[in-house]
């Protein structure tokens, strides 16, 4: 038997408690159906697991089977009253997380509350998937979820082609990304309306890619031209929390350079801010019903075309960086911003620490920044959503990139 010491007293306590949270649960169901186990059971469930593994892993696998012959003996004496299968997947669950807590106890407290939520959560999944998700939204969510989980793992993840550039893994994610960012559109304008949902989701989605989502929120443009105003709006506060994301980069590479930085980033949030807030007082979006269970979540078209203008961005920034030489390792920075405007951020960042940049530069940099990034925004704008989306939303993110400017100068 394996010595006894306190990690193995804080894994059985683990389990224990696991065992206990997931057995409250289903007590709670007793009045509503017939529930084979209960708060004892499973409790003892998993500390049978748990004891188990901590004997011998061949103890743990007759537990287990044991397990699985009581739990048949029990579903053959309930399934006239209760057809389902839940109640016995869960006491054998709780048996193998059991298991699981003497190995990893964190992963097993985490997993024991996921598995509680959804016995928990039973009537909400069930109105979700019978009466609220449509064929459509099921078949566009599958989609999404092969693309994330299936396809993306399969593909290589090492540059090919010129310059070493082209990353299949990074391309097919960034597919993977503006789909879900229309999605999460989607599902916000139906929960909230057009104004306020095509917000909420422009700003979160910001903090994943605010080029995604200015891809995404493009889509919308194209599908319901009326929503211009408000996916317009979206898009800048995409940008807004993209922006916010400088502090954090800066205060981790270079803190000194924040402190000279800040007026410039606060006079470019300012103005993003002030554009998000008028996409919500549009009125014309009020006359458009939201979408319906039945539209499309997502184009998978445009976003291969989204996908297909970043890779020629980078094609570009690369050959640049490779024509230009160390020479050049600011314009190499703004040049890198077309692409990725946080790397860039901690280019700048790096530069400025090494002393390479002073801090006159490195403000003059910033600028630069924000200008490579806002036109090849623009130009994803343009992709995505036609000519009217890609001039409002350039026209935004260049007084953005003025009003950081004007402070650079009169500063």
């Amino acid at each position: 038997m394996p010595e006894f010491d306190l990690d193995i007293v804080k894994a059985l306590a683990t389990a224990l408690g696991v065992g206990l949270l997931v057995g409250a649960v289903r007590e709670r169901r007793k009045a509503d159906a017939v529930i084979v186990a209960g708060l004892r059971t499973h409790g003892l469930a998993a500390m049978a697991g748990a004891v188990s593994l901590w004997i011998d892993p061949l103890a743990f696998a007759v537990t287990v089977a044991l397990m699985g012959v009581f739990v048949a003996l029990s579903y053959r004496q309930t399934r006239d009253s209760d057809p389902g299968l839940t109640s016995e997947i869960a006491l054998v669950a709780i048996c193998l997380l059991g298991g699981v807590a003497m190995r990893a106890p964190p992963l097993a407290a985490g997993l024991g509350v996921v598995m509680a939520v959804l016995l928990y959560a039973k009537q909400p999944l069930h109105r979700l998937t019978r009466d609220l998700m449509s064929e459509r939204e099921v078949h566009d969510g599958l989609v999404l979820l092969a693309s994330a989980l299936v396809v993306l793992p399969l593909i290589p993840d090492r540059t090919l082609g010129p310059f070493d550039v082209f990353n299949p893994s990074v391309l097919w994610t960034l597919v993977v990304l503006v789909m879900a960012i229309s999605a999460l559109g989607h599902v916000a304008l139906r929960v909230v309306g057009n104004r306020r949902g095509l917000a909420i989701a422009g700003f979160f989605a910001g903090y994943v890619s605010s080029t995604a989502a200015v891809a995404g929120f493009g889509q919308r443009v194209r599908e319901t031209p009326a929503l211009l105003r408000p996916a317009v709006g979206a898009a800048m506060l995409a940008n807004l929390a993209s922006l916010s994301l400088f502090v954090p980069i800066l205060l981790a590479v270079s803190p000194p350079l924040l402190e000279q930085l800040w007026a410039e980033l606060a006079a470019a949030a300012a103005v993003l801010a002030a554009g998000g807030l008028l996409g919500l007082r549009g009125n014309g979006a009020d006359a458009v019903p939201p979408p319906t269970a039945d539209t499309k979540m997502f184009q998978f078209r445009h976003a291969l075309v989204f996908a297909a203008v970043i890779a020629a961005v980078l094609f570009l920034s690369a050959a640049l960086n490779a024509w230009v030489g160390p020479r050049g390792a600011m314009v190499v920075a703004v040049v890198a911003a077309l692409a990725e405007l946080h790397a860039a951020v901690a280019t700048v960042g790096n530069l400025f620490k090494n002393g390479v940049l002073s801090a006159d530069e490195a403000r003059l940099g910033l600028v630069g920044l924000l200008l490579a990034s806002g036109l090849a925004k623009t130009g994803v704008a343009w992709a995505s959503g036609g000519g009217g989306y890609a001039l409002r939303v350039g026209g935004g993110l260049a007084a953005s990139v003025l009003a950081a400017s004007a402070v650079l100068v009169f500063l």
